[in-house]
């Protein structure tokens, strides 16, 4: 028989999953291990004395819920795994939270807040670096200009992929891009747009990407129009647009499960020095219909460290029962000043409305 937890990661054993754990004991939490690769599961539960269990995401995972009060889950693609686990999730009573940044996955957990509250438990996806601060960013800046119409977001990284970031990287791209306007999510074609943003690390071109955002900054704000960028080389940016007639192709069956085995092969995921050096840089303009503007930037940690720090900001939020019932979308749970609480932010307005006075 199970033994009660208080917490559990779902997939612990994924390069993500692992670095939450580590630090999650460190800290003196301990959260049972689990996953459907039972070797791995084991191997990383032994090494950090935890409880462990082992199951897929199927009609039973309920079961293996018992006892528990939270689950982070961290197996992607959420697009293929978030709903058996909120299902499961409703079913057991537990609090549900991810490290999504898929647009999709996002829309799904909005749509089960009726039913995530007649269950009385938290459906928060999207806690980590997707899309902690660009969501909290996206608040500040409405709240700034609460008449905004229009949202723009862009990000810069340093920093490597995860093999599980890499494989919805792939999984995405026969999807082309995503926007969000008149409150719609519309889809554009590949590398739609590019601008020049300027970032606290620098100028950089930025191109239109289809993340989390266009889905979860909508439920913070209330913004009808929403683009989002990152940034990428004028290169890159160019063949990206050439070869937008070939990318359907990358959604075959077959093309898809090459392409993940390559990744298996071939991507590890950065090294410790590598994420300890790396870094995130932020930024957003909100305007309105009457020539009204706000701009700001965030400088953060770079994305892997920061998924585990703000993950597990939402555990011990979930473990005190402070999360709202019902779906919500990080800022909306924890405030828009949940990423300052993370070491090494900072956010610096470079144009910020002037209050009217009377």
């Amino acid at each position: 028989m199970n033994e009660p937890t208080a917490w559990m990661i779902y997939g612990a054993n994924g390069y993500t999953g692992r670095l939450v754990a580590e630090e999650a004991v460190r800290r003196g939490l301990r959260p049972t291990l689990a996953g459907r690769a039972a070797d791995a599961i084991d191997r990383l539960a032994d090494r950090l004395g935890c409880e462990r269990r082992v199951f897929a995401l199927d009609h039973a995972a309920a079961r293996e819920l018992a006892g528990v009060q939270a689950v982070l889950h961290c197996a992607g693609p959420f697009s293929a795994t978030a709903r058996p686990m909120i299902d499961a999730c409703l079913a057991a009573g537990v609090t549900y939270l991810d490290i999504t940044g898929e647009i999709d996955a996002i829309e799904m957990a909005a749509a089960r807040d009726e039913e995530a509250r007649r269950a009385g438990i938290a459906v928060i996806p999207a806690v980590g670096f997707d899309v902690v601060p660009s969501d909290c960013l996206a608040a500040t800046l409405r709240d700034a200009l609460p008449t905004a119409t229009r949202l723009t977001l862009a990000f810069t990284t340093s920093g490597g992929l995860s093999p599980g970031t890499a494989k919805t990287s792939l999984e995405n791209l026969p999807r082309g891009g995503r926007v969000r306007i008149d409150g719609e999510i519309r889809a554009v074609p590949t590398a739609w747009k590019t601008r020049d943003v300027d970032f606290p690390c620098g100028r950089r071109t930025v191109v239109t990407i289809p993340w989390g955002d266009v889905a979860s900054a909508y439920y913070s704000t209330g913004i009808p129009n929403i683009e989002v960028y990152m940034a990428m080389p004028p290169r890159q940016i160019r063949a990206m647009r050439r070869w937008r007639w070939l990318m359907p192709l990358a959604g075959l069956r077959l093309v898809q499960r090459v392409a993940r085995r390559r990744i298996e092969r071939s991507v590890r995921g950065p090294a410790v020095e590598e994420r300890i050096a790396s870094r995130g840089w932020f930024w957003g303009r909100v305007e309105d219909d009457r020539g009204g503007e706000a701009e700001a930037t965030l400088a953060t940690i770079g994305g892997y460290p920061l998924t585990v720090e703000t993950a597990l900001m939402f555990v011990e939020a979930a473990l005190a029962r402070q999360l709202p019932a019902g779906f919500s979308t990080p800022s909306r749970a924890l405030g828009k000043d949940a990423i300052e609480r993370v070491a090494g932010t900072h956010l610096e307005w470079i144009r910020r409305p002037k209050v009217a006075t009377t």
